[in-house]
């Protein structure tokens, strides 16, 4: 493979077709605009798995500042109350925006949008497809509409290995392989959209492919990574046997829907008052509290969804009948899966990151958006607003960097390296954490280290590793049993570039 003829202005390289990276680039598709994609696009991308919708104030009675505070929250302490704030203002015209695109979010009567209620939010406020077929149909909207703009330059099938730095350390592009072939894609302007690390736990919800490659390039690059240890365990993915496993979507419980024992009793109401609908993270515990127990959790929407779930869930629907367990009269079991990474790559209010030339957006960023526990359907909404403000930023200042620069590719970590890796992260990382396990996964990582280099998925999973360890607290989507209250002052983490040392550090 070849790189592309020069250009008098390379433009932009977004790497990442999800929903953050195909809207930033239709935001811009009046410049020259590269999207780097692994796979075909709408493969292999969580976007097109979401089921939940976009949260947004579009009820006569909420508002914006309603939502700013549900937000925040939810987040623990960490959420950055202005951009809890500009989120909540700008979220509904972004949601216009994808109606305007064709996107068909589901209707009342009457013509208005239907909206849900989900966990932690005071009000419904939840814009759906079908139940539970956001992402798929915003997916679909989005790349009919990336496939008919002729300046969107489309690379499918691309893995990125670094980034392209100048002497000074501005970005200026990317290394990307497609097999054993290398090329330079070089930009003024380079975005992250790479999505989450649920690929680095064993249980998960998110592509196989979804292993912290840009935060690894960027922590290579000098990018400052923050709120590392913030990871969102969905309460109710499918215990099917399945990777990734099916998600059964939090809408479930909305709708009336039950999380039951083996017997067929409750139990949300002994670990929370808000029961089925306490925040994620308060759920997650207690799924797996009672699975350790040996009581088993079932999710029961015999009653609640019934003979309507093929058309109000179909995609939950169709998960469960490939898996032999009919939804309208079996209970379903199901167990915490890691979902959502709240931290990533710090930026500020218009994406830019710590490095001249770098973006971040969606999931692999850390806005301050999201803090230290994701609100439900907070996350699309995120990736939306934030690629409208990069944009924004873009068109009014332009570019932030020069295109060029070279790159030292890093590797990736070889298959059964990486099982091994994920069942430690899952065991000793996961929804509940000590300093014992976090220590025997720092020396596990550090062993894997000394035998494959700087494989990407080992950068990543230190710094999640060393930011818990470092975290001797519980808070939001972080929980350490031997420090089971939080401090008494909420503080970020911040995890350095590699440059001070092999597997970084990570501070508060």
């Amino acid at each position: 493979m070849t790189s592309p003829p020069p250009s008098s202005d390379p433009g932009v390289l977004i790497v990442g077709a999800g929903l953050a990276g195909l809207f930033l680039a239709l935001r811009l598709r009046r410049r020259p605009v590269t999207i780097l994609s692994p796979a075909t696009l709408g493969q292999a991308s969580a976007s097109a798995w979401a089921q939940g919708g976009l949260a947004a104030a579009l009820a006569p009675e909420d508002s914006p500042a309603a939502h700013a505070t549900d937000t925040i929250a939810a987040g623990a302490g960490l959420v950055d109350p202005v951009c809890a704030g500009l989120l909540a203002e700008e979220g509904p015209e972004r949601v216009r925006d994808l109606i305007a695109l064709g996107v068909p979010f589901d209707r009342t009567k009457d013509g208005a949008l239907a909206l849900s209620l989900e966990a932690a939010h005071s009000r419904p406020r939840v814009a759906r497809v079908k139940g539970d077929l956001a992402g798929q149909a915003i997916m679909q909207a989005l790349i009919a509409a990336v496939r008919a703009s002729p300046r969107l330059r489309v690379l499918e099938g691309l893995r990125m290995d670094a980034l392209l730095q100048h002497p000074d350390g501005s970005v200026g592009g990317a290394l990307c392989s497609k097999g054993h072939d290398t090329i330079a894609l070089e930009a003024s302007e380079t975005v992250l959209a790479t999505g989450g690390i649920g690929g680095l736990y064993a249980v998960t919800t998110n592509p196989a492919s979804a292993l912290g490659d840009g935060l690894a390039c960027a922590l290579k690059a000098g990018a400052l990574l923050q709120n590392m240890e913030f990871i969102q365990f969905h309460p109710t993915a499918l215990d099917i046997g399945l990777d990734p496993a099916p998600l059964a979507t939090e809408a479930l419980r909305g709708e009336g829907a039950r999380l039951v024992n083996a017997c067929g009793a409750g139990f949300m109401a002994r670990y929370h008052e808000a029961e089925e609908l306490a925040p994620r993270d308060v759920v997650a515990r207690a799924i797996q509290s009672e699975r350790l127990a040996g009581r088993g959790a079932f999710l029961d929407a015999r009653e609640a969804v019934g003979a309507a779930f093929p058309d109000h869930f179909p995609a939950v629907f169709a998960a469960c009948r490939a898996a032999g367990l009919d939804p309208r009269f079996d209970l379903l079991p199901v167990a915490p899966a890691a979902h959502y990474h709240m931290g990533g790559v710090a930026t500020d209010l218009w994406g830019r990151s710590t490095v001249s030339g770098l973006s971040a957006l969606g999931e692999c960023a850390s806005t301050g958006a999201h803090g230290a526990n994701r609100l439900a359907s907070n996350s699309l909404l995120e990736a939306v607003v934030f690629a409208d403000r990069i944009a924004r930023r873009i068109d009014a200042d332009g570019p932030s960097g020069r295109a060029g620069g070279t790159g030292s590719a890093l590797p990736a970590l070889p298959d059964e390296a990486l099982q091994g890796l994920r069942l430690s992260m899952a065991a000793e990382a996961g929804v509940v954490r000590r300093q014992e396990g976090l220590v025997a996964l720092q020396e596990l990582i550090a062993d894997l280290y000394a035998v494959h280099g700087e494989a990407k998925a080992l950068l990543v999973a230190a710094r999640i590793a060393e930011a818990a360890l470092n975290r001797q607290e519980s808070r939001g989507g972080h929980y350490r049993s031997d420090y089971p209250y939080p401090d008494a002052v909420a503080r970020s983490s911040f995890s350095y570039p590699s440059r001070y040392g092999e597997l970084g550090h990570a501070a508060s």
